[in-house]
């Protein structure tokens, strides 16, 4: 009698399976995800996008060098790809997060200076001495540089571009805003500008980086890890412990007599 063999089929789909799982996670349940599980996503993407914004802004502001590097930033970012790891999710998903996580941390010190010029900065005149053009990039709009020299209290700086156009000449006079506590540069005056829309830069990391926590804590869900998430460890609500007890109890309760045979136990 010949035996039947296994074709490499069921092999190849347990290994996509696997390898899907380690890339982008598990996600094992049906239909919609469990609310806790989003909720637990949007809790660790909104903490970690507030930490990494907070951690900048509060450098700028008080002008603690760690902090305004961005290095506290990068700090909280690796914790939040920590916790991802932790909680075993996809590797792409880490990898994502990583790469949003980082970008926030490096785009929020210089954010944070135009925050802070916007809350407590001083406007003054200063000076043009020189206009420079900038390098011409293909596809980039063009960009001039006047150096300029301080006129009354307004401290002077190397090179501003805000403000600084291709009309602008030597002798010309530019509106500054500067800090007065000298903890961030100053920079050129143009338009009017609000704390919402200064960060407005960031508005695109941050919501990035929350929707990608969400994605990648609800897909590392493992249904033989948390067993009591839907109730059971197995598809449709049974438990191995109630599976045994009724294959046991489906015969109904049996009495052993005292000559060591077995009967149904009286009713």
């Amino acid at each position: 009698m010949s035996r039947r063999r296994r074709g490499p089929s069921a092999h190849g789909s347990h290994a996509a399976a696997h390898v899907r799982a380690m890339v982008w996670g598990p996600a094992d349940f049906t239909g919609l995800p469990p609310r806790w599980l989003i909720g637990e996503g949007l809790f660790a993407g909104f903490l970690g996008a507030g930490l990494i914004v907070g951690a900048g802004v509060f450098g700028v502001w008080t002008g603690e060098s760690a902090f305004a590097a961005g290095e506290v930033g990068l700090v909280c970012a690796l914790g939040l790809v920590l916790y991802l790891l932790l909680v075993r999710a996809g590797r792409a998903m880490v990898g994502i997060v990583a790469v949003l996580a980082l970008g926030l941390a490096l785009h929020t010190p210089q954010t944070a200076v135009g925050v802070v010029l916007t809350v407590r900065g001083q406007e003054g005149s200063v000076v043009v001495t020189s206009v420079q053009a900038s390098k011409k990039v293909s596809g980039a709009r063009d960009r001039y540089f006047c150096s300029v020299e301080s006129r009354g209290r307004a401290p002077s700086a190397a090179r501003i571009w805000r403000g600084c156009t291709q009309a602008t000449r030597p002798g010309d006079a530019l509106a500054l805003v500067y800090d007065p506590k000298g903890l961030v540069p100053p920079r050129g005056v143009e338009g009017a500008t609000g704390i919402l829309e200064g960060l407005r830069g960031l508005v695109g990391w941050a919501v990035g980086l929350v929707v990608a926590c969400v994605i990648a804590v609800v897909r590392s869900f493992r249904l033989l890890d948390r067993p009591d998430a839907f109730g059971s460890a197995r598809p449709g609500g049974r438990s191995p412990t109630r599976a045994r007890r009724s294959g046991t109890s489906g015969g109904g309760r049996r009495l052993r007599r005292e000559d060591g045979s077995e009967g149904p136990a009286p009713t």
